[in-house]
Parts: C-alpha cells; sequence; structure tokens
C-alpha cells in the first residue's frame, strides 16, 4: 500500500490552504503567533512521513513563541535544501472599514470582486485580468509557507534525491528573533543528522520595483539594513534667552537635512542601486510643556546597504554629523551676530562622538559601577528596543553635560547584513536552469535580481563580510548582548547560499495586498521543484 498523499498539490488545495492560514492573525507579538507555528505544524503532521518518523518540532525562541522546523531524509545524501519563511504579519490597522474581513481572505475577495468601484483603479485592472486573493498574508508570506508544504509532502513522497527541511519562524516582521534563534538551532540539526546544507531558498514574495513593473524577479541574496541614529544634547535655557542655550531640534533637523535621501550614501551593485537613507524617527525628549527649550532630541535613520562594509558606513554617517555641527555652528552665531552686537564674540562647537566614545567618558567621569548600575535599571524596563535604547543614550549624555552640545551617533535594532550570491556559480547555475524551464515550459521571463529589496531572513544564512569588520556596530549598538544579539559566529560557521523564489502579488502591508493565484500556484510550483532538484545535484 503506498503512503504517497496529494493534500497540498493543487491550485484550489494550496488557495484552501493559504486561506485556512490567512484566518489565524499571527500579528508580529501576539499570542496568534504561537497558534500559528502549531497550525503549521500540525499540517504537516497530516503526511504519513511524519506520522512515522517524528521530524516535525516546535523549538523555543524563549518568549514563549517557536520556530518550525519539519525534516524528510532524502536518498543517501547529506546534501539539503533549507526552505526558509517566516509565518508573522503586519497588523490590520490599514484595512479600515474591511479591518474585520482582512483574516477571512474568501469573504474579502469576494467583497472586493463584488464592489469593485471601491478599490483603486489600479487594483481594478488586475482583478479583470487574473485571479487573486486578497487578504493579510496573502502575499507576505502564507503564500510561500503554503508552497514549501507542498514541496515538503512531494519530498515526503520520495520526488528528490536530497534531504529537505523546513524552516518556519516567528518575528520577521520586527526584529527577526525567530530567524536569530533559528540559526543555532539550523547547526545543531546539521550535526545531528551529519545535513551539508547547499541551498537556503526563501519564498519571500516578488516586489515591484517601480509602479506597474510587471516583471516576475527571482533574488540570489538579500538587501542589508541599519538603524544608524543621533543623540543630540544640546544646553537647556529659557525660551525668554533662546541664545542662552542651544534647542537640540536644531542639531536634529541640521542632521536629517544631511543625510535624509542622500545619494552618497547609496551604493550601486551591477544594475541595482539601493534606496538612500530617510528618517523614521526624530523627535525632542522633552516630555511636557515647559518653556525651556528642548534640550535633547533622536533622530533614527533607516540605511540600506548592498557591499559595504559597516566601518565603511559609519564613516560616512560621522562626516555628514562633522558637516551637520558645522552648519549648526553658522546658524547660531549667525543668529547671534544679527541678534545683539553684544553678542559678537559668542561662538559654538558641537562635538560629534560615537556611543562607544560617550560611554567611556562616563566611566572616566562617574566611574564604571555607576553607569553600569544606571544601565541596568534601564535595561530592567519593558520597552520597545529602539526606545530602550533611545532612553539608554540620553542617560548617559546627561551624566556627561559639560561635553555638550554634542551629536552621539549609535545603532538601534534591528540589523539585516546583506548577503548574496549571485557570484556563487553554484547559484547561477541553478537559477539559469530554472530561468530556461520557465521561459521554454510556460513563456514566463524570470529576472535575476541580485538583493531582495524588502528585508528578509536570508540576511542571517551566512556573512559577506569578516567577523570583525562589524566591531564597530557591535561596539556602537547599546542593546548588543544586552537585550539583542545576532549569533555572528554561528553565521560564519552556516554559510549557505541563498536564493529567493516566490509567489507574485502586489500592495505588501497595504490593505490591497492580493496574490496572483494561478500563477503562484500553478506556474510557481513548477519552479520551485526544479530549484530543488538542482540543488540536490
Amino acid at each position: 500500500m503506498s503512503n504517497k498523499t496529494s493534500l497540498y498539490q493543487t491550485k484550489e488545495q494550496l488557495k484552501k490552504l493559504v486561506s485556512e492560514l490567512v484566518s489565524i492573525p499571527s500579528v508580529t507579538g501576539t499570542m496568534a503567533e504561537v497558534e500559528m507555528a502549531e497550525s503549521i505544524a500540525s499540517y504537516l503532521l497530516k503526511l504519513p512521513y511524519f506520522q512515522k518518523n517524528e521530524q516535525v518540532e516546535l523549538h523555543s525562541t524563549g518568549d514563549g513563541r517557536s520556530i518550525v522546523t519539519a525534516f524528510v531524509q532524502g536518498k543517501n545524501t547529506n546534501k539539503t535544501v533549507v526552505l526558509v519563511s517566516h509565518y508573522d504579519v503586519v497588523d490590520v490597522q490599514d484595512y479600515g472599514q474591511w479591518k474585520k474581513d482582512a483574516f477571512h481572505a474568501d469573504t474579502l475577495t469576494s467583497t472586493f470582486y463584488n464592489h469593485m468601484e471601491q478599490v483603486p483603479a489600479h487594483v481594478q485592472k488586475d482583478m479583470i485580468k487574473g485571479d487573486w486573493l486578497f487578504g493579510r498574508g496573502t502575499m507576505d508570506m502564507k503564500a510561500g509557507i503554503a508552497l514549501h508544504i507542498s514541496m515538503v509532502e512531494r519530498a515526503c513522497n520520495g520526488e528528490f534525491d536530497g534531504n529537505i527541511l523546513l524552516l518556519s519562524v516567528p518575528d520577521e516582521e520586527v526584529n527577526s528573533l525567530g530567524m536569530r534563534k533559528a540559526v543555532p538551532v539550523l547547526l545543531e540539526l546539521a550535526r545531528k543528522h551529519q545535513l551539508d546544507f547547499s541551498l537556503m531558498l526563501n519564498a519571500e514574495p516578488v516586489f515591484s520595483r517601480y509602479p506597474g513593473d510587471q516583471t516576475n524577479y527571482v533574488y540570489s541574496g538579500s538587501i542589508g539594513k541599519i538603524m544608524p541614529s543621533f543623540l543630540c544634547y544640546g544646553k537647556e535655557t529659557h525660551v525668554g534667552e533662546p541664545l542662552a542655550g542651544l534647542n537640540a531640534n536644531l542639531l536634529a533637523s541640521y542632521l536629517t537635512k544631511e543625510i535624509e535621501l542622500n545619494v552618497d550614501f547609496c551604493e550601486k551593485v551591477r544594475e541595482e542601486t539601493s534606496p538612500p537613507p530617510t528618517v523614521l524617527i526624530q523627535k525632542d525628549l522633552k516630555e511636557e510643556y515647559s518653556v525651556q527649550v528642548p534640550h535633547s532630541a533622536v533622530v533614527l535613520f533607516n540605511l540600506f546597504m548592498l557591499n559595504r562594509s559597516l566601518k565603511e558606513v559609519t564613516d560616512l554617517l560621522l562626516k555628514s554629523a562633522d558637516k551637520a555641527a558645522l552648519n549648526v555652528k553658522k546658524h547660531y552665531n549667525k543668529a547671534a551676530r544679527q541678534y545683539a552686537a553684544g553678542m559678537e564674540g559668542s561662538s559654538l562647537d558641537v562635538n560629534v562622538w560615537t556611543y562607544e566614545e560617550l560611554y567611556t567618558h562616563a566611566v572616566k567621569q562617574h566611574g564604571q559601577k555607576y553607569v553600569q548600575e544606571m544601565e541596568a535599571a534601564l535595561l530592567a524596563q519593558e520597552d520597545d528596543d529602539r526606545n530602550k535604547t533611545i532612553k539608554l543614550v540620553n542617560s548617559l549624555a546627561g551624566l556627561c553635560k559639560e561635553a555638550a552640545p554634542m551629536m552621539v551617533l549609535f545603532f538601534t535594532p534591528p540589523l539585516y547584513p546583506a548577503v548574496c550570491s549571485h557570484d556563487d556559480p553554484f547559484v547561477q547555475e541553478i537559477l539559469s536552469n530554472v530561468q530556461a524551464i520557465a521561459k521554454e515550459q510556460f513563456q514566463v521571463e524570470l529576472v535575476e535580481q541580485s538583493y531582495f529589496g524588502g528585508i528578509s531572513d536570508l540576511s542571517y544564512a551566512s556573512l559577506q563580510h569578516p567577523l570583525h569588520t562589524f566591531n564597530t556596530l557591535v561596539a556602537n549598538m547599546p542593546l548588543w548582548n544586552k537585550g539583542y544579539y545576532i549569533p555572528l559566529e554561528e553565521l560564519e560557521e552556516l554559510k549557505v547560499p541563498v536564493l529567493n523564489i516566490g509567489p507574485l502579488g502586489r500592495d505588501a502591508h497595504q490593505w490591497t495586498e492580493r496574490l496572483d493565484v494561478q500563477y503562484s500556484f500553478e506556474i510557481l510550483p513548477h519552479f520551485i521543484y526544479q530549484a530543488i532538484k538542482e540543488a540536490h545535484k
């Protein structure tokens, strides 16, 4: 009697599976993430292979959530393809009047098709031409999970020569705790089963590069991201005497002017260019109204990276801060001269420090014990990683008022190292074969991009720069090993080539998020299957 199954293979089966996965509202940080992991495991356990082989496991992330793994042994080989996905989604506040149906894909899809006039014109054009499934997570990335479960079933049916390891993680949309915790899990499984990870294959959806882009992309890497931040510490004064102090908002404004959309930070690799930096948070840290000017402020930037080292980027940031500091000085001195001739001789210099320099100065002034006790008290508070970091740096700056005014560079979580396998001959051979089949058999042109631009967990598959190049960031990230870390040594050991072949969708993280059902579930499975077959050779 055959144990082969066909539970997750047809378009209808996969669409049903995605709708069921979407129905679990696994917003990052909610209890539904716990339920989501258990649900994925339950679908896998329906396969006879796992009823005989206890290879579906839930690995704790230490905070109540779990990493899901499912291992299928191939035919006398250690070559293993890791199918990686994340099962968390962003929230649904943007859905407005349709919020109640955001996790009911079939209902929401019917509503939109019955009332097409209520969706934007570009969405209507898609709906007229194709079969789309709407709902939070349809595109990003419950469809990818469904496709990977489908491939696991085929592995259970003996269709692959090599091994398959499914890996699905929480928290990708916030801090990627799941994938960071998964790295040692992968290494342990490799030791346990004597595995050679030949490829880490993700199924993040295709992201359009510009409005109207219809290209089907595959990705041989994933863009890097850091969060460079500046604590701006001025000097308090009464609003009636603004020139007797320095408003921290002035410092923050000049920093933003210098770095926001500054193309000097963009990198070009082949035909791809990273987006320029942009501010994610800019605010003063004054908590209540008074007539004292704000003397501390903070600016957090999003900065994408391709191939530069962290040291190179840090040097660019400090150079920009030096220019901003000089412009603040000019601004202040000009105002002082114009306001009162008696202030002609007044001058102002703004220090530009790193967090490491600030910390060293604080310890020198107040002693290691005092600084560590203050740090421990702040770290013990329940708060977002960004807020906790800001409070810590601001408190340290408050211990060093004699150094003000100053701009202090530091880094906040998360960190996504750039990763790229474009130059890996093994990956290029896989891609070439998949592209050939796509074109010859399905008339689909798959275009390679060296970097997936949406940020992904592939960042934690390997390191493309030596360990020592991370020293600058480690020294200037206050939460490093104090609530946030990346297993850098383990990543250097892991060193897995990466590839992303994912479903086609539109409008990720928007209320019109949708999945192209026909392409994703009738055509794409052939490409993923072929990539796995090639990776096992």
